[in-house]
């Protein structure tokens, strides 16, 4: 006699598995949550569906139906959006692209060099230096606004991208200066004691051994940087007022107007050029911001 527990012994044939008590049950809770997943995910990216939908709608239907799904779709939205303003829109994202890569070159520059000094080098009140450091992440950025911009008043930095590029590469970024001290720290002591027995200085070993080793945390510094930086509003905001200087940001609020009526449709339009450079670089960037945070000690 068998049960359905027991395992059934066949002749010449392999015997049945048992059955696995509750395997419906755990396959129901699969789904579910699966299911539950997909729907917060949904909510999460409605917005932003949203946006991409309107941004192909006329203007008088744009608050009229906030449904995805819709009929009356049109490019002049696109079209208007790239001209209407006092210069094209390209202008506009050039000056953000350039802004954006002038602050992830200087954070590679002096965030890394500034990095090595703390994890390799020896000198007085590196502790204390390095403790300062860290609590400056935790300083509000308002607290420097008005001491800032008196600075670069005086150097008349107003109106230029200076403001905006110009400190990092003072090593200001407190965050890039942590994650790669704890990247080089990880790196084997064996490699420097190496390099110095062969007569390798401390600049040789930094260019040499240190940077082709760390290029994960630099490619991490490099994608979160320009996200920051592409999408800043308040700085731009408060150091820029010549239109042909605005970045993608700023100049989108061209499209709105307090005494007359505003082109949201364009305006959309124009969200969703300036998104695709921030969903490009962290698609193709993904892997090596997970690689940089896993290797740098930053869980």
């Amino acid at each position: 006699m068998t049960t359905e527990t027991e395992t059934l012994i066949r002749p010449g044939k392999r015997p049945l598995p048992r059955r696995r008590a509750g395997a419906g049950w755990t396959a129901l809770r699969a789904i579910g949550k699966h299911v539950l997943l997909s729907a917060a995910a949904l909510v999460m990216l409605y917005p932003l569906l949203w946006l991409v939908v309107s941004s192909f709608k006329p203007n008088a239907d744009i608050f009229r139906d906030l449904s995805l799904f819709t009929t009356n779709l049109t490019t002049e939205n696109y079209v208007n959006g790239w001209n209407d303003l006092q210069y094209p829109f390209g202008t506009f994202l050039l000056n953000s692209a350039l802004i954006a890569f002038g602050a992830i070159l200087g954070n590679l520059v002096a965030c890394s060099m500034a990095a090595y000094a703390f994890a390799r080098l020896k000198f007085r009140f590196k502790n204390f230096a390095f403790a300062v450091m860290l609590g400056s992440i935790m300083l509000p950025f308002q607290v420097l606004l008005v001491p800032q911009f008196l600075i670069y008043k005086e150097l008349d930095w107003l109106n230029t991208f200076l403001p905006l590029i110009a400190p990092k590469f003072l090593a200001t970024e407190a965050f890039f200066i942590f994650l790669m001290v704890q990247f080089i720290r990880g790196l084997p002591k064996e490699l420097f004691e190496a390099a110095r027995i062969d007569g390798a200085g401390q600049v040789r070993s930094y260019f040499q051994i240190t940077l082709p080793l760390i290029v994960p945390s630099l490619a991490t510094t490099s994608i979160f940087t320009f996200i920051w930086t592409w999408g800043d509003f308040f700085g731009p905001l408060i150091y820029l007022r010549l239109p042909e200087l605005f970045p993608a940001s700023l100049a989108l609020k061209g499209f709105l107007d307090a005494q007359s009526s505003s082109d949201y449709g364009s305006m959309f339009a124009m969200s969703v050029v300036s998104l695709v450079p921030l969903f490009l670089v962290f698609l193709f960037g993904q892997r090596f911001l997970i690689k940089g945070s896993a290797t740098s000690g930053i869980k």
